[in-house]
């Protein structure tokens, strides 16, 4: 049976987010068209700015946690409202844990051995981390070796010049970090990379490869 599922897209990785800010900077990020936003948990009081950012932004908008690295944080994200959770590592207890309550799983991997854990654990996408340590023709050669079903994601270093390469490579989803949000960064700042960053997935989407599907990208 094809896999339906929509690719991943854009996820913000908002490190250090305030949890008084969370409305304000989550309404500007999804004004720009980005719809998933991940608080890692060495932010401050992140799981209070996962609740505040899932009642405040649409249903359409995905949210969760990252630097998840026990069962007990995967519980505590999903009791948040958390929709995602994304670790640094790949640990299949958390990767099952997280499969288990609903909810999205993106391990950090930096191998195809690494990637294949994650697979046997019940992830569905992996996230390359980092990114520059892989490489594009890195990740192409994954790609002939894994599940076609599997979303590669990679973080670290993506920039608006360089999303259609890694897109044409396979990839189908990108974390994008401190060039979009660190604390203190003005907002017209954060909408301004934001949009462009949006403009080159929108520009890039129709070259994605179906989920599930084997060869070259195709249009959607």
């Amino acid at each position: 049976m094809t896999d339906t599922r929509r690719p991943s897209g854009l996820i913000a990785i908002l490190r250090g987010l305030p949890s008084a800010d969370a409305a304000r900077v989550g309404s500007a990020l999804y004004e720009t068209g980005m719809r998933t936003l991940e608080v890692p948990l060495n932010s401050p009081d992140p799981l209070r700015a996962i609740e505040v950012l899932r009642e405040e932004l649409p249903d359409d908008a995905r949210v969760g946690a990252g630097t998840v690295l026990t069962t007990a944080q995967v519980r505590s994200v999903h009791d948040a409202g958390g929709q995602i959770v994304v670790s640094p590592n790949v640990d299949a207890d958390v990767v099952r844990a997280t499969v288990e309550l609903g909810m999205d799983s993106y391990p950090g991997v930096a191998t195809v051995t690494e990637a294949f854990t994650a697979v046997h654990a019940g992830a569905r996408a992996v996230k390359l981390f980092p990114s520059t340590q892989v490489g594009i023709d890195g990740m192409k050669a994954w790609r002939a070796v894994l599940p076609a079903d599997l979303e590669l994601v990679p973080v670290g270093g993506i920039g608006a010049a360089s999303l259609g390469a890694w897109v044409e490579a396979g990839a189908t989803g990108f974390g994008i970090g401190s060039a979009v949000y660190r604390p203190g960064i003005a907002e017209e700042e954060m909408v301004a990379v934001a949009a462009e960053l949006v403009g080159a997935w929108d520009e890039a989407a129709p070259r994605l490869r179906p989920l599930g599907a084997d060869g070259p990208a195709t249009s959607r």
